[in-house]
């Protein structure tokens, strides 16, 4: 998913609007939606989706760290099914020197 957000450590950075790069890969059991070719029994991509989008595009943070947290625990908060989760924040244009194809963090949460 590619986003455009106001997140970074300096207000410098915050001010600016960045293209961020979110992967989200969920683990549940997918076999009673598969089964039943019911959506109501798997978990509903495009509601994930709105939930990382407004994270990213209508909050601000200065971590990556937290920006994935947050996405992490909404997901978890909000779709019961997903018992597992890896979530991938990137910048794809950061405001640094150097040559690098981005910067990131990924986290990877389980319901509790």
């Amino acid at each position: 998913m590619i986003f455009r957000g106001h997140h970074g450590v300096s207000e410098a950075e915050r001010s600016l609007v960045q293209r961020f790069r979110v992967d989200v890969a969920l683990e549940l059991d997918l076999q009673p939606a598969a089964r039943a070719d019911d959506l109501s029994r798997a978990c509903d991509y495009s509601r994930v989706f709105e939930t990382v989008q407004h994270l990213v595009e209508k909050r601000t943070f200065q971590l990556l760290e937290t920006l994935a947290e947050r996405i992490a625990e909404a997901i978890l908060d909000g779709f019961p099914a997903v018992t597992a989760l890896t979530v991938g924040v990137f910048k794809p244009d950061p405001p640094m020197h150097g040559t690098f194809e981005r910067v990131g963090v990924e986290i990877c949460r389980t319901r509790p």
